[in-house]
């Protein structure tokens, strides 16, 4: 079927009251009723029909989307391994085969012996449309692999256990599980968390091997709909660590791993506005929390008392401390400096001790990798920066030594000092200075193309970190910029705080404001910027391309959550009540309800003029659901009095992610690039 128009959806106005106003929603019948299985034959039918115009209107773009794939393509190592990582008996690593889009798990013997495999993800994902590898997890003992697989995208695992003597699978089998697998019990058990009906987990549960799940203990149930339950294990393996928590507020409770079923111990009973986290070695209790200074504090308690805590690390306006590792002779604090990452080795017995680890950049995106073994002297850390690809390091803790194990290859070639890249900081409306990473080619013509990304939400920081794909803008000459606005906790918790409730249309304006900056610099001009987020920087495309539309030449809105009103009003979804303390709540608070009707992107569309749009959407995506993206470009087609290109294309078999190969997914990639260069007249 083609299509010589853009789809129209049908109007079925419906409408909400709530404080004395009345919202309608032409559009609202696109959610169908028996979600999430979405059967409706005339929804499904809208969804095909924008599928097929996506397709006509990027058909003649087909060899600019080869070309871009094969670039893209060109600078990843099809056949590659990771750096192998000592656990107990073993080296663990995975691998890449030429040509696949999944992963193989693979180990060998410490003392030596055969490689063995452990894990097929191509094996596991044939003749599926989707795959995603969730948990994954090997028992203590060495004997046995806990793993967990979503074939379809929604988000609902399936965990399975697997001899690796044998390489056959035990019959127990867990459906829709959402978490970690978490060994206990001499290996005889595994701790997990269902997600319920509305996609929340709000348990912790204990399968033992051999037994029926029906059987399984809940050794928690959280009564909050709006926190999450998770579990994992203490860096010594003592002890299982059972955290509850929303957006702002957290509890913890420790549960004997040799014994499970023993009565959870509670750290410290819930705070509105408090967050902690808790680690464990020997009869010490390490405490992150921000109770005392919204950018946490680090402390002790004696595991007889985990409630008293003492403060080790203060709090500071200056540094934002985002976590810690605990080993058996020393322990490792991760912070952010004036959005700089910093990694510092600490020792038990001797506080004042502190050795902070030095890399070559003064931009650089740096943290601790797989660290598996508690009694180590050995620290594995990734790095990386605009310019520098992926590093893995070793750092020899008594040496202070960093030591190269691996550096991204990238096959087609990549040469550094074609590049440069600077932090700018741009003064927002309100005078708050926002930095800018910016990198570009070093024979770039200015002004020129410019893509901005932004995100912005859920105090999530973007680093200025490494990618090729993004290469194949740069090397067209536009520069790529991150904006590293309010709503993320980039410059740290107050940063984060700005940006949500009610003050979050900052994060929208600090974009704005920062593409402005970016053009009185000389580096583009409006109408030459394209912009991309998604999700939650999904909304922050709507909202922008609302107040600025002339601004901007393409903008990329991935699985986009533009409905934010009508979505925050309903807490029968998935995520709503635990999305509150971020948004708040519309339903009994007025004021919010004033503030999301006054910012949403799906209520504040108007008649006027828009940039050039392409959209996403999974059908099965549990997080910003199907009919916010289509229900938007409904409106959009309705309202626009412009001729430019408006675009959705739905993945009618994955969800939040895309595509779930490392190929098809790069194609998504190269088809976003396309209609942007497409559209900024670059295509040829």
């Amino acid at each position: 079927m083609t299509l010589a128009t853009p789809p129209i959806a049908l109007k079925r106005p419906s409408t909400v009251s709530y404080h004395g106003q009345t919202v309608t929603d032409d559009y609202a019948w696109l959610r169908d009723p028996g979600y999430p299985e979405v059967a409706d034959p005339v929804i499904l039918g809208h969804l095909a029909a924008e599928n097929t115009w996506f397709e006509a209107r990027m058909a003649p773009q087909k060899g600019l989307v080869d070309t871009l794939f094969k670039e893209m393509r060109g600078r990843i190592k099809e056949a590659d391994r990771s750096v192998p990582q000592k656990d107990g008996d073993y080296l663990y690593w995975i691998e890449f085969a030429e040509g696949a889009e999944y992963k193989t798990w693979w180990r060998r013997p410490v003392a030596g012996g055969a490689d063995q495999l452990i894990l097929d993800e191509t094996a596991l994902a044939e003749g599926k449309d989707y795959f995603r590898l969730g948990a994954f997890s090997v028992s203590t003992d060495g004997k046995l692999l806990a793993y967990a697989v979503d074939d379809n995208g929604s988000e609902r695992f399936t965990a399975r256990i697997k001899d690796l003597a044998t390489g056959e699978h035990l019959p127990d089998e867990i459906p829709g599980t959402l978490s970690a697998l978490t060994w206990v019990a001499g290996d005889k058990g595994v701790v997990y968390s269902l997600a319920n009906a509305n996609w929340r987990t709000d348990n912790a549960r204990l399968h033992w091997l051999g037994q029926p799940v029906s059987d399984d203990v809940e050794l928690y149930h959280e009564d909050d709909e709006g926190f999450r339950v998770g579990a994992g294990i203490s860096a010594d393996e003592q002890w299982i660590v059972i955290g509850s928590s929303d957006h702002e507020t957290s509890e913890v409770r420790l549960v004997p791993a040799a014994d499970p079923l023993s009565p959870p111990v509670l750290v410290k009973a819930r705070v509105a506005g408090v967050e902690y986290d808790v680690d464990v070695a020997g009869e010490t209790l390490f405490v992150h929390a921000n109770d005392s200074h919204e950018n946490f504090r680090i402390a002790t308690a004696p595991l007889a008392s985990p409630g008293n805590w003492t403060t080790l690390i203060e709090g500071t306006d200056d540094s934002y401390l985002t976590g810690f590792e605990l080993f058996r002779d020393f322990w490792v604090a991760e912070s952010r400096v004036r959005g700089l990452d910093r990694i510092e080795v600490r020792y038990y017995g001797d506080p004042e001790r502190v050795e902070a680890i030095a890399f070559p950049e003064a931009s650089y995106d740096a943290g601790l990798g797989d660290n598996p073994e508690f009694a180590t002297q050995v620290l594995r850390l990734s790095y990386e920066s605009m310019v520098s690809p992926a590093t893995v390091y070793d750092y020899h803790v008594a040496e202070r030594r960093l030591e190269v194990l691996k550096v991204q290859e990238i096959p087609s070639g990549y040469d550094a000092s074609l590049y440069a890249t600077e932090r700018v900081e741009i003064a927002a409306r309100d005078g708050t200075a926002i930095p800018v990473s910016v990198l570009y080619r070093k024979d770039r013509k200015s002004p020129g193309p410019l893509h901005l990304y932004g995100y912005g939400a859920y105090g999530i920081a973007i680093p200025p970190g490494f990618s090729t794909t993004r290469l194949s803008l740069v090397d067209r000459g536009f520069a790529y910029a991150i904006a590293h606005i309010r709503g993320g906790d980039d410059l740290g918790r107050a940063w984060y705080k700005g940006g949500k409730l009610a003050q979050r249309t900052n994060t929208f304006t600090d974009f704005v404001d920062a593409a402005h900056g970016l053009i009185d610099r000389g580096l583009t001009q409006a109408g030459r910027i394209s912009i991309s987020g998604g999700s939650a920087g999904g909304e922050l495309m709507g909202a922008v391309i609302n107040s600025d539309p002339a601004l901007w030449g393409a903008v990329v809105a991935h699985v986009p959550f533009v409905d934010v009103l009508a979505t925050m009003l309903d807490p029968s979804l998935p995520l709503t009540p635990g999305e509150w303390p971020e948004w708040g709540n519309p339903i009994l608070d007025a004021a919010a309800f004033a503030t999301i009707r006054g910012y949403s992107p799906y209520d504040n569309v108007t008649a006027q003029g828009y940039p050039p749009l392409l959209v996403t959407a999974g059908l099965n995506d549990p997080r910003v659901t199907y009919w916010e993206p289509a229900k938007w470009v409904a409106r959009l087609r309705e309202m626009k009095t412009d001729d430019n290109e408006l675009l959705l294309k739905t993945n009618m078999g994955a969800g939040h992610g895309g595509k779930s190969g490392r190929f098809e997914s790069l194609q998504e990639t190269a088809e976003e690039f396309a209609f942007i260069l497409w559209q900024l007249g670059l295509a040829g």
